[in-house]
């Protein structure tokens, strides 16, 4: 049986781990990108856009000393997602670390959105976020260790009008990082979630100004404002590293106090 590390002893030091961040050439993914990348770990982005990809990845390499790489994938794409895994074994001889940041927002009115609407969100957040825990998880096994972070969000938490699609994505990813921490246990491979609250993200950048925004996000926020993109790193660097070392499917808010209310 493994060991906890010792207190005090390089509890949030990432140098010589290895990650893989999918929805990492912007936003959040790309904030805790750069956030591990700042604890010593190498990181492996994955995004769709090969050149958005590729321009992020030297952005911070500009920055960091760290191995910083992109690979372009498809989360939603098993042959896709295992290849993602198998570049980030090639490069870096393991993974330690899966963020799965990728993910997508359609809102509305339930009688306004399509089915197809409804079907693609939940093929990028819980589909794509399944197919990569999937891919991993046979090299984390076999090494006996592992890290998987999943972006939940607090709406997987609480309720908010006009966002079926999002509530009911995120609202799977909690239960399926409970069900994958269970099962993966054994194998001391610690698997949690992060529930952002209101970051002003692209994504919520449409709605920023608007009166819902200010009420029923900002304004329902103990803090009173959005969030700042870097204000995500702290967490994830925290799940990914030895200081989280008995901590196994939980869901960490961090949301302005937004659920405490």
């Amino acid at each position: 049986m493994p060991h906890p590390p010792l207190p005090g002893i390089a509890l949030f030091n990432l140098t010589g781990k290895s990650a893989i961040i999918t929805g990492g050439s912007k936003g959040l993914g790309l904030a805790m990108a750069a956030g591990l990348a700042s604890a010593g770990a190498n990181v492996m982005l994955v995004n769709r856009n090969a050149e958005e990809g590729a321009k992020a990845a030297d952005d911070l390499r500009q920055q960091y000393s760290t191995t910083i790489l992109s690979f372009p994938a498809d989360i939603t794409d098993q042959q896709q997602t295992e290849a993602m895994a198998q570049a980030a074994i090639d490069a870096f001889g393991r993974i330690d670390i899966l963020i799965n940041s990728a993910g997508i927002n359609i809102r509305g009115a339930i009688d306004e959105l399509t089915p197809a609407e409804f079907n693609k969100v939940m093929e990028v957040n819980v589909n794509g976020t399944w197919l990569c825990c999937r891919a991993v998880t046979p090299f984390m096994k076999q090494a006996g260790s592992g890290k998987i972070i999943n972006l939940a969000s607090t709406l997987g938490l609480v309720g908010l009008a006009n966002r079926t699609p999002y509530t009911a994505s995120k609202g799977a990813v909690v239960q399926m990082t409970r069900a994958l921490a269970l099962e993966l246990a054994p194998f001391n491979v610690n698997v949690n979630a992060i529930c952002p609250g209101p970051f002003l993200t692209e994504m919520n950048i449409p709605i920023a100004d608007s009166e819902e925004a200010k009420k029923f996000v900002v304004g329902a926020t103990a803090l009173g404002r959005w969030a700042l993109l870097p204000e995500i790193q702290g967490a994830a660097i925290f799940l990914a590293s030895n200081a989280a070392s008995y901590m196994v499917g939980s869901i960490l808010t961090v949301d302005g106090g937004w659920t405490a209310r």
